[in-house]
């Protein structure tokens, strides 16, 4: 999206078409997967349900590919890591769940370390092309969109799961499968079909691009849905801490984009908060004294005395 192909600078402008390729490879490995396991094909929650969590994941990912238009990488990367601000709202209006103080402070010591990067600009970055694109209003209104669409798909996933007893690949593939459609749609009627198509029979290095990004992001969604039901929400949400921290790192000394004592601070209070919100959920509760077993009282193990 920020670089560009060719001898003539051309830039890959087709948002949709990005998520049209990344949900067809994912259907068709999901299909393939629910085959080869001899599994029903058959949709196990109504189809609108399928779709209405599509909907909100074609706008989730175009709001995010389009917002590397406008900012950079990093300040992307981090923003995602307040969207515990929305999942918590979507969270209270969908599921009924109620949050204690303790994570509302996390939750807001999270969104200042973001603000706080997104705010002050990069140590030396004197780039225009950079400068230029950085932290504009289109770029904050799709990132907010992207957190707002983001949290209700995860949320509306969660409570599909509780509702219903599905495989994993059996949400995927419904899922997929109805943002592929949409997506097309969408293509056909916005006349970018051809136009993306031409452009990367025009540009090899762009088809491999697209087909490594397609890959990745299916790929992705088996290694998440392993990892949680394999090994907890707690390694996963450590393991997506980490990706993200690195991800900057990466791409600061990928692409040219140093950190200002600012933004270091910012990004210390981000990660700080989520590995604090992290082990304080999972902290194991403290076994009963002697004086509580002497006295009668339950033990918060057990419940029993």
């Amino acid at each position: 999206m920020r670089v560009p192909y060719g001898p003539n600078k051309e830039f890959f402008r087709y948002s949709l078409f990005l998520v049209f390729c990344n949900r067809i490879t994912t259907s068709a490995v999901s299909a393939g997967s629910l085959l080869a396991s001899k599994k029903a094909l058959d949709p196990v929650a109504p189809v609108y349900k399928y779709c209405l969590i599509s909907v909100t994941n074609i706008l989730t990912t175009t709001c995010q590919y389009e917002a590397l238009k406008y900012v950079s990488f990093p300040v992307q990367t981090l923003a995602k890591c307040a969207k515990m601000i929305p999942v918590m709202l979507w969270s209270t209006v969908i599921m009924q769940k109620r949050y204690k103080m303790p994570d509302y402070m996390l939750a807001f010591l999270v969104m200042l370390g973001c603000a706080i990067f997104i705010l002050y600009p990069a140590a030396g970055d004197i780039n225009p092309y950079n400068r230029g694109r950085e932290s504009t209003v289109w770029g904050v209104s799709l990132m907010l969109g992207y957190l707002g669409f983001d949290g209700f798909t995860s949320t509306f996933q969660d409570k599909l799961f509780r509702g219903y007893d599905m495989e994993i690949h059996n949400q995927i593939f419904y899922t997929t499968l109805c943002s592929c459609l949409l997506s097309l749609t969408g293509l056909i009627l916005q006349g970018h079909l051809l136009m993306a198509v031409d452009f990367v029979s025009r540009h090899s290095d762009c088809f491999f691009d697209i087909a490594l990004l397609s890959t990745v992001a299916t790929a992705s969604q088996f290694f998440i849905s392993y990892t949680i039901r394999t090994f907890g929400a707690l390694t996963f949400a450590t393991i997506m801490t980490t990706r993200q921290l690195v991800s900057i790192l990466l791409s600061c000394v990928w692409f040219a984009h140093p950190l200002s004592w600012e933004q270091f601070i910012g990004a210390v209070i981000v990660f700080g908060s989520l590995y604090a919100k992290s082990f304080m959920k999972n902290k194991p509760p403290k076994p009963p004294s002697s004086e509580q077993l002497e006295s009668g009282e339950s033990s918060p193990l057990t419940g029993k005395p």
